[in-house]
């Protein structure tokens, strides 16, 4: 559901971009820093639309392939500690299975001084 709500919100702010594009199509200067060109409002909007959109589609590719990562070392670092909890579980004796300690005697009258 909710990546249903983010496609219908890209589509409306990209229907938004496209239609603030379309009312400015006069001519502008662009500097590039080497050359000075004249195009198409309508260019530079939708040209750093694409740029923003690329950006942040490599971020999110990014920041998923590092929580990949994260997940990866969690699991295995998981499994190592249930493979130490079942070594420890079997290594244990039961209580009831353990003899006695020396000197107690659990059917005699303890007294304290």
């Amino acid at each position: 559901m909710r990546n249903q709500w983010s496609i219908i919100l890209g589509l409306v702010f990209a229907l938004l971009v496209a239609l603030f594009a379309v009312i400015n199509v006069d001519p502008v200067q662009v500097n590039f820093g080497f050359s000075l060109i004249s195009i198409p409002l309508i260019l530079v909007i939708l040209g750093c639309a694409l740029i923003g959109a690329i950006i942040a589609g490599f971020y999110g590719i990014f920041r998923g392939y590092k929580q990949q990562r994260r997940i990866k070392a969690l699991t295995a670092e998981l499994t190592e500690a249930q493979g130490r909890i079942a070594v420890l579980e079997t290594a244990q004796p039961v209580l009831s299975e353990m003899p006695p300690a020396e000197g107690f005697a659990p059917d005699a009258k303890t007294t304290y001084n």
